[in-house]
């Protein structure tokens, strides 16, 4: 999905920034990746630190959206927002490649070997920083 399909469907909207709101997503994020560190991971714990550390990724994505004024309703619209509205087509390709594997493990039953769940959540924590970094980024780019 695009990001003019995003906004033909109404699943995202401009709206002002709140920097309360971005604040508390980003806490809600930190705790989220906080807690998936601390699970070992085995058998039982693959699919919960996938799914912690995906909302982790979302909740950061959503954060980076409000900064930019806009709210967004669906996942696949992230991807199509990071693409689109921030050129950043890499970052684009890897969020909507974790949204699939998430939607595999908590929709449809998909089970991860611990070897698997290892290598996807160094790949999303990777990810996570550099949302991390957008969001300082657009924080510089605001107070100037």
């Amino acid at each position: 999905m695009d990001w003019k399909e995003c906004n033909m469907k109404r699943l995202v909207k401009k709206i002002g920034a709140d920097n309360n709101l971005v604040k508390s997503l980003i806490k809600s994020s930190q705790n989220r990746l906080e807690s998936a560190k601390r699970l070992d991971i085995d058998k039982t714990t693959c699919s919960s630190v996938i799914s912690l550390c995906y909302e982790s990724l979302r909740e950061l994505l959503e954060a980076l959206a409000t900064k930019k004024g806009f709210k967004i309703y669906n996942h696949e619209c992230y991807a199509a927002f990071l693409k689109e509205i921030l050129g950043q087509k890499e970052l684009s390709v890897h969020f909507d490649k974790f949204r699939k594997i998430r939607n595999k493990v908590n929709y449809y039953g998909k089970e991860l070997s611990v070897e698997d769940a290892i290598s996807i959540k160094e790949d999303m924590i990777c990810l996570i920083k550099k949302i991390k970094q957008l969001i300082q980024t657009t924080n510089q780019e605001q107070k100037k």
